[in-house]
């Protein structure tokens, strides 16, 4: 069952550490809803992606320039009043709470969650990928999962591609519906 488009978020970041499936998944939440996908690596600067080849984890400076160019992403999409779908690791609260203010607080994460040796797994699965498995430790280290956090749906990332994508579509349309956004009769 597909989100009913009233009751859509404008935008869903697609959260958690390297290798979760975050790509996979938000282009499937964005696929079956008629949304615009982003690839949030793609909005690193190059020098980010020079660091994490060489093995080298971020730090909050190197990420405060992405978030906010993420955050662009999002507010260009809401001002235009259509759908986005971004990915962004979004590891720490005050990432979630940068993005939440650049969206002026319209925005639902799904949070993919999984034990570090799923995670390592698909890492090293992965073919031409820039960021090393490595570095997973560094991102789990600095993890603070969502929990609690308003606007948030969390998917286990040990079933199947398309029941993640319809775990995540069934809980944004819950969380879509709680959003207030709907004004019923």
């Amino acid at each position: 069952m597909e989100l009913e488009k009233e009751s859509l978020p404008l935008a869903v970041v697609v959260m958690g550490v390297s290798g979760c499936g975050k790509s996979s998944v938000g282009a499937g939440i964005a696929a079956r809803n008629g949304m615009r996908f982003v690839e949030g690596d793609q909005l690193h600067p190059a020098r980010n992606v020079e660091k994490m080849a060489e093995g080298i984890p971020l730090t909050d400076a190197d990420r405060l320039p992405w978030l906010d160019r993420i955050g662009e992403e999002i507010n260009t999409a809401q001002k235009a009043a259509q759908g986005l779908v971004i990915s962004c690791s979004a590891l720490k609260k005050t990432y979630r709470d940068r993005l939440r203010q650049a969206a002026g607080g319209r925005l639902t994460f799904v949070f993919l969650e999984g034990t570090r040796d799923l995670l390592l797994s698909r890492m090293q699965a992965r073919q031409g990928h820039f960021m090393p498995a490595s570095l997973l430790d560094s991102q789990l280290q600095t993890l603070e999962p969502p929990t609690g956090e308003a606007g948030v749906v969390t998917v286990a990332i040990e079933n199947a591609l398309e029941d993640i994508v319809a775990l995540a579509c069934k809980g944004l349309s819950g969380v879509a519906v709680k959003g207030g956004d709907n004004h019923a009769g």
